[in-house]
Parts: C-alpha cells; structure tokens; sequence
C-alpha cells in the first residue's frame, strides 16, 4: 500500500472480528512504531503487548468503559520511561516524550492499516488502573492504549478543507 494511500484511507476501527492477529505482524508494526523520531535518540518510549483477556478487560474498565480494548484480539499500551528522556529536563518529560510517543503511534496505526489490521488510539484512560493492571513502575507513564485486530467494520471518516486549516502568517505580530 503506498503511503499517501494508508494515511488517507486510515480510520479508527471500535469492532473486530474474533481472528487473531498473527504474531509477525504485531512484530512488523512494533518495529515501525520503533522507527520513529526520538528526541536525540534517546528512545523513551516502550510497548506493552496485551493478549490476555482479562488484563484487556481491566484496560477496558481503564478507559472509562470503552469496549474495544476488551473485544480487539491485541492491546498495544504505548509508555514513556521517564529516565531514558530525563537528559531533556521538564521538557523532555512534558513535551519531548508526548512528541516522540506520538510519532510511534502513527508509525504504529499506519503499518497495521498497511497490513490489513485496524487500529484505535485511545487517549481517554485512567492512569493509575491502566498501570495497575499492567503491573507497570512508577517512573514509566503509559500515554495511550492502541486497540489491534482485523475490522468488522468500515467507517467513513472526512476532513477540513486545506484553507480551513493553513494560515500564511496569520499570527505575525
């Protein structure tokens, strides 16, 4: 799939179907995920894959009652490990780390879409169950739960206009 391809057609799935995802490309899609831009390459963030039915339903619960970490075949819990980007300060904790989880997570939804996969980010958790019920440490921060499997469904999706989003110089003194 050409990339342009991918990053238009790209949607957030929230149903799957009961196939299972096949462990190479789980693999694949990390190794993107791993590929993005780190802030001085100091690769902060870290993945936690989920299979297990029961911790899918606790990240569920998590995410205020979202359904889809329970039902998709695979959870993908995106972490920042503060000490690997401590070299940066408050910055690199605040914003260097959102940053470079971010472009990890698009990395990560493109691949799948580009295999066939689909993906949702979510955003919305609780913090504390979410690293309660992964057993995660308290210098590590988990910034976003993606949902992994193959759709049962097609959603429609579109976009604002260019001109409605690009200004030339509108905020220039």
């Amino acid at each position: 799939m050409e990339l342009g391809e991918a990053i238009r057609n790209r949607r957030s799935i929230r149903s799957y179907t009961d196939r299972p995802v096949e462990d190479e490309k789980i693999e694949k899609i990390l190794d993107a995920a791993h590929w993005a831009p780190s802030a001085g390459n100091l690769q902060s963030v870290e993945y936690i894959v989920v299979k297990d039915r029961e911790i899918k339903n606790k990240l569920a619960e998590a995410s205020y009652g979202q359904a889809q970490p329970s039902k998709a075949p695979v959870n993908i819990v995106v972490c920042v490990n503060y000490p690997k980007i401590s070299h940066y300060g408050e910055r690199g904790e605040t914003l260097y780390s959102i940053q470079e989880s971010g472009a990890c997570i698009q990395n990560l939804m493109l691949t799948a879409h580009s295999l066939g996969l689909g993906t949702c980010w979510i955003g919305a958790f609780d913090e504390g169950k979410a690293k309660g019920a992964l057993g995660i440490p308290d210098h590590v921060r988990p910034v976003g739960i993606i949902t992994l499997g193959y759709p049962d469904e097609s959603p429609r999706s579109s976009r604002r206009g260019l001109k409605e989003v690009v200004f030339k110089e509108k905020y220039k003194g």
